[in-house]
């Protein structure tokens, strides 16, 4: 094979032929080309979409016509076409060059640049793409990234070698250059977004398991129950109303249920209804428009759109007023709404999740959540029993816990049977909240790390908390006691907290009878029970 090697001194050249004019004319066009070039490059990191670009460029600026790129594969060591630019004919892009095969094969044996200054001189040229002119001189340069052949670039000058073959495969070669810099970021950007891909993935197995319905603990006939329509409503967009007392674990089915549905890609998105105030509520679920209030110093997406193509979780839904209920259902029936301080509507796709400890039939009843609201929540009612009632369930549960507790301290728990029999002899009105920090407080306890019987303490009656008050007001803070059954339900200066405890003392803590003393139905009593903040008396 014959490689040729045009070099011109400018001084030859200029008199007699102009050849300095043409070599200085040359330059100023391929200066401009590269130029374009790396304009082209740096447009995208969608590498596989400049290169036909590039040797546009190379046609339409350089007079380097048919040009091809290949690129090497990291398996076979074999050449395969990735890119041909012909505007004069069709072009091949199925060819494959091994190793010695044409002067493309002659790259990938030793990577050099081989420049020809007529085709038809060199024997082993193989021409299988047919695009190349045998009259015409050709250029083939490899492309390396970090010293490593990734690739060949070749092209073919429009007219017969003018002296000047030298000048255009220097200009080949800092393309080639550039183009290997291009190639070098792409797969950088590919590894990275390969690795983050594998990373998020490996995150949602992780995530899916943690929250899967196979990690939940509950042996019992009636959490089985619960788990088998979480199961069967996870794979619907049906909204679902998850009820139970406080310290149940509905936030963990709701956990479940999200990461178990088609929507588990996106985003689940909480927000607890009962721990902002009505003003702050409304801008964290709609967002807000730049300037809407003091402080809005920018527009904010509220939950909503950021749970948009996933799920929202609404907890303690039944502590929102009946003024925002009715934004809330316009939200559930429309899929829209507009932000504070805003007139552009807003559609979204989102699947709702709500929970509530509160007897919301009894609170439609009593007028303080809206009917309609209630039914379009309630599609799906999931009902989580207390830890009273699923007491079996205990012992696996108290592990789960332990383990959790175990890994913080980093040591390892263990439970004597003593104390889990303790364990089940208690009532639990806090539930799994209330068996954990018991937990808790018995791992603390502990010096060796076996909890025994001595070490699980149960608060006092006088000690406990009574349960959460569903209304905060003047008659559910610090509100005094009725001390006994003397005290005159019809007096006008007694609470409604006062007249109920008193009912309820001169019917011997029966609701029923305080009811028909109150002239109330069972449900009407129970419910002001709960909204009261009334510790009922066992006996």
């Amino acid at each position: 094979m014959h490689e040729h090697h045009h070099l011109h001194n400018a001084s030859d050249e200029c008199p007699p032929t102009g050849g300095y004019c043409r070599t200085h004319e040359l330059n100023i066009l391929l200066l401009a080309a590269l130029y374009a070039v790396s304009r082209v490059l740096s447009r995208s990191l969608a590498f596989n979409d400049t290169l036909r670009d590039v040797l546009r460029v190379l046609h339409d600026e350089a007079g380097l016509s048919r040009g091809l790129i290949g690129v090497v594969d990291a398996e076979s060591g074999k050449l395969a076409i990735h890119t041909i630019y012909n505007p004069d004919g069709p072009d091949s892009d199925n060819a494959q060059y091994g190793p010695g095969e044409g002067i493309i094969g002659l790259i990938l044996e030793r990577p050099r640049s081989i420049k020809l200054a007529r085709v038809a001189d060199e024997p082993r040229f193989l021409n299988r793409m047919r695009v190349y002119e045998p009259e015409l001189p050709f250029i083939a340069v490899p492309i390396k990234v970090g010293g490593n052949l990734q690739g060949v670039l070749a092209v073919q000058p429009e007219a017969p070698e003018d002296g000047l073959l030298e000048e255009r495969a220097q200009f080949v070669e800092m393309v080639a250059n550039l183009i290997g810099q291009s190639l070098k970021l792409s797969l950088d950007v590919q590894q990275e977004k390969s690795t983050l891909l594998e990373e998020r993935d490996s995150l949602r197995r992780t995530v899916r398991h943690q929250h899967g319905f196979d990690s939940m603990v509950g042996r019992s006939a009636v959490m089985r129950r619960v788990f088998e329509q979480a199961r069967l409503v996870a794979k619907w967009n049906t909204t679902v109303l998850i009820r139970g007392e406080t310290g149940t674990g509905k936030e963990l089915i709701a956990n479940a249920i999200h990461y178990n549905s088609p929507r588990a890609r996106n985003a689940l998105v909480k927000l607890n209804c009962a721990a902002l105030p009505e003003n702050l509520l409304e801008s964290e679920l709609f967002g807000h428009e730049r300037g809407a209030f003091t402080g809005a110093v920018e527009a904010r997406k509220g939950r909503f759109e950021q749970a948009n193509g996933g799920t929202l979780f609404l907890d303690e839904i039944g502590e929102v007023s009946p003024a925002f209920q009715a934004k809330l259902l316009r939200v559930l029936q429309e899929g829209e709404f507009e932000r504070v301080g805003g007139s552009k509507t807003v559609k979204v796709d989102v699947r709702i999740i709500a929970a509530t400890h509160r007897d919301l039939e009894t609170a439609v009843e009593m007028g303080d959540f809206r009917e309609d609201l209630f039914y379009r929540l309630n599609v799906m009612p999931l009902f989580l029993p207390p830890l009273r009632e699923r007491i079996e369930d205990i012992p696996d549960i108290a592990r789960l816990l332990l383990t959790k507790i175990g890994a913080d301290q980093r040591r390892k728990l263990t439970l004597t049977d003593l104390a889990q029999r303790r364990l089940a002899s208690h009532d639990w009105p806090g539930n799994v909240r209330e068996l954990e920090n018991c937990l808790e407080r018995a791992a603390v306890l502990s010096e060796e790390g076996s909890i025994d019987v001595d070490l699980i303490r149960f608060p006092s009656a006088r000690e406990r908390p009574s349960p959460r008050p569903l209304k905060t007001g003047p008659a559910a803070v610090n509100a005094p006691a009725a001390a006994n059954s003397d005290v005159d339900i019809d007096d006008p200066s007694l609470s409604e907290r006062e007249r109920v405890i008193a009912a309820l003392e001169q019917a011997g803590w029966v609701q029923a009878k305080a009811a028909r003393i109150l002239g109330m139905t069972p449900r009407q009593i129970a419910y002001r029970i709960q909204t009261l903040n009334i510790e009922v008396k066992q006996f």
